[in-house]
């Protein structure tokens, strides 16, 4: 059994593969990593543009699509769907073989449409429209405007891997958003039982910004925080999740045959080269959540990772550290929405330097309408 098998067999976590390329679905590598043990793959916008612009894996369908009078936004995304429609296939067994519980791959909406609920909300029914697969997840970014799209759409039957959480508070909205919506939804006669969600609460991207703030501070007391903030405001979020989804209100829900919204520990890679290398895996295993691994964390905790239930351990440490980081000077809530304004930049830049490098390569071979033409997943 692999440790990945373990995670998910006696610690009721569920290992999914933070990474989707052309070449690890055609060389068999990712059915490799399923057969030991992963059980969902995600994917972003950053993620899409290293797998396209770093290889030639996508230039014959590129290249069709342009011949085809396809403009390179429509060509961009026809690539997208094309590996998300291949992952989608091969974890489907996950899927069946498992209550629907894994098997799902994530597709996020264009990040440009982020701070407009409307847009985000048309982008996600096209991609559901376009990718009409069971263990589909669209990827919402959790702003503002995403708390109320993921509500809308929740309460249309949609399933939702909410991205980019980076506070308690925000985490707070989502949870409501996504029991509100699926009242909505068995309100108006749908079934529960199809409606999934993971929320995506971001890990090491907490550490290194508050470690920042704690360092210009630089106060023995500020020092003395440092590397501690992320996983401690993990554990709170997952009580967050105990204790909204053991409620009466949940109850009501779950007897008519809802799942609970699972939290996903993503940015699981250390950013620190002091930390130890799996410190975001060993320190927030628990029952019904979900870890992302990027290759080298799953090869890291193969190797040397330590397997224990800790995702609930210490909570009263984990609230009283927040209380001296309040203490010192740090906001968390502020924190969050600079990590929030960050990680939507980050995607942004990701999603319009792709099209530039398709661009260039479509008038490089003189078969291209240009970017003229409407983005399809507006």
């Amino acid at each position: 059994m692999t440790k990945l098998e373990h995670l998910y067999g006696y610690c009721g976590q569920s290992p999914w593969l933070d990474n989707l390329t052309r070449a690890s679905l055609h060389d068999g590598t990712l059915a490799r990593m399923v057969a030991d043990g992963i059980r969902g793959v995600t994917a972003n916008p950053t993620i899409f543009a290293r797998s396209i612009t770093g290889s030639h894996d996508y230039d014959e369908q590129f290249s069709a699509l342009m011949a085809a009078g396809k403009s390179v936004d429509e060509s961009y995304w026809e690539l997208v769907i094309s590996d998300a429609s291949q992952a989608l296939s091969l974890l489907r067994p996950v899927f069946d073989g498992g209550d629907c519980v894994d098997g799902f791959v994530s597709v996020e909406v264009s990040p440009e449409l982020a701070h407009d609920a409307p847009a985000t909300i048309a982008a996600a029914r096209w991609l559901r429209q376009r990718i009409d697969q069971p263990n589909l997840l669209v990827k919402i970014p959790a702003t503002a405007e995403g708390v109320t799209a993921v509500e809308a759409l929740t309460a249309e039957g949609a399933s939702i891997n909410v991205t980019l959480l980076f506070s308690l508070s925000r985490y707070a909205e989502i949870i409501e958003a996504y029991l509100s919506g699926l009242e909505k939804f068995t309100a108006n006669g749908g079934d529960a039982s199809t409606v999934s969600s993971v929320a995506s609460f971001f890990v090491s991207r907490v550490d290194t910004e508050v470690d920042q703030r704690l360092e210009a501070l630089g106060t023995d007391e500020a020092l003395a925080l440092r590397g501690q903030a992320a996983v401690a405001q993990a554990k709170l979020a997952y009580r967050l999740f105990t204790e909204q989804f053991s409620s009466r209100r949940w109850h009501r829900l779950a007897v008519v045959g809802a799942d609970v919204q699972r939290p996903l520990w993503a940015s699981t890679s250390t950013k620190n080269p002091e930390d130890r290398d799996t410190r975001y895996v060993e320190e927030l295993i628990g029952p019904e959540t979900v870890t992302t691994l990027p290759e080298a964390t799953i090869a890291a905790f193969e190797d040397h990772g330590t397997m224990a239930r800790t995702v609930d351990r210490g909570l009263p440490e984990a609230a009283e550290l927040m209380l001296h980081l309040a203490a010192a000077g740090i906001d968390m809530a502020a924190v969050g929405r600079t990590l929030e304004e960050n990680g939507i930049a980050g995607f942004e830049k990701a999603y319009r330097d792709v099209l530039a490098d398709l661009t260039a390569s479509a008038l490089t071979s003189g078969n291209t309408r240009g970017r003229g033409s409407k983005d399809p997943s507006r």
